[in-house]
């Protein structure tokens, strides 16, 4: 069981030279899906969905103080109604490499490709931030090989098995965790 991450730096994470830019940026698509930066009123939302899947060890648990301090990182599908259907973050470990993190879509949403758009929408931020390599870990083996990733190794990133030390050790074993690597 993870616990939850309230604020400041964790083991192996850099501070990114330039801050990322807090202005509203373009909302991006995937076909007739709009994927949106998410912004502060989608904090208690991103929360509750994300921590939704966090005692099955599918998400780390996160509080509201570590997702505004990382908000410039996340991006949402809403529905008509602007609730959230679906979530995706990314979480930088040098200029070169970024992870996949929090990636959660609603239950009655889930089977409608929102999975996919979500990662779509996460490599292109990677791109736009400058990332050539971008890595995941998780149990949806299928849909990161469908997207063409790679199956490889968690040991190829120790700055990814320090920061799972930070938080807990237990999320070393956890279950069979894949990780997934992809050149942007």
């Amino acid at each position: 069981m993870s616990t939850a991450v309230s604020s400041g730096m964790l083991a192996g994470q850099v501070e990114r030279e330039e801050p990322v830019p807090t202005r509203t940026l373009p909302e991006f698509r995937v076909g007739e899906v709009v994927v949106h930066h998410a912004a502060e009123e989608d904090i208690p939302a991103i929360v509750t969905l994300n921590n939704l899947y966090a005692p099955d060890g599918l998400t780390l648990t996160r509080s509201e103080a570590f997702v505004t301090a990382h908000l410039q990182d996340y991006q949402v599908i809403k529905g008509a109604d602007g609730r959230i259907r679906g979530q995706v973050a990314l979480d930088e470990y040098a200029p070169s490499l970024a992870e996949i993190v929090s990636l959660a879509v609603a239950p009655d949403q889930q089977g409608q490709g929102l999975g996919q758009c979500l990662i779509t929408a996460a490599e292109h931020l990677a791109r736009e931030r400058g990332h050539r390599e971008i890595f995941a870990i998780s149990l949806a083996e299928a849909l990161f090989l469908r997207m063409g990733y790679t199956l490889t190794s968690i040991e190829i990133y120790p700055e990814k098995i320090a920061r799972y030390r930070s938080i807990s050790r237990s999320e070393l074993s956890i279950g069979r965790k894949f990780c997934f690597t992809k050149a942007l």
